[in-house]
């Protein structure tokens, strides 16, 4: 889908045209958002949401449906129970809007804590991370003591 937006200083209230063959759940839930950005933004949080793409299509996330954000031959891969979707923005922006469920486990790579099935020592001072979906990472020593905070323990 091509998106274009047009900023305006004289414009009194923003508004949307979205031009499309067919209406589907994405356009949707797009047309929700910026009719009642208000009300919408009390029901599901500030940035409880992350646009990602699935080839043309932009799918609208929710948190607790990522598992694992992690870098993969040079491209964001988002990862839910069994797809995985891209996205263009940075890691380290990504984590910045994300919530206090999310934490970096390596350079490469941001969970969500609610996904994690279990932890193991791994090489070399690092630790082994199994998800719920079967997604398989390492915890690197840099990350190992945020990740325990996270955890509480």
């Amino acid at each position: 889908m091509k998106v274009n937006l047009f900023v305006s200083k004289d414009l009194e209230e923003p508004y949307a045209e979205i031009y499309t063959d067919a209406l589907t759940d994405n356009i949707q839930k797009a047309m929700v958002l910026l009719e009642n950005e208000d009300e919408y933004e009390e029901e599901i949080g500030d940035n409880s949401i992350l646009a990602v793409k699935k080839g043309q299509d932009i799918v609208l996330l929710d948190f607790e449906d990522i598992f694992m954000i992690r870098v993969e031959d040079k491209q964001n891969k988002v990862y839910t129970e069994d797809k995985d979707y891209l996205v263009k923005k940075p890691l380290y922006q990504i984590e910045e809007n994300l919530d206090s469920n999310f934490v970096r486990v390596s350079k490469t790579t941001i969970v969500n804590l609610r996904k994690i099935k279990r932890v193991a020592p791994s090489l070399r001072g690092m630790m082994f991370i199994e998800l719920k979906n079967g997604l398989k990472d390492n915890i690197s020593r840099k990350y190992l003591s945020d990740f325990k905070e996270a955890l509480d323990l």
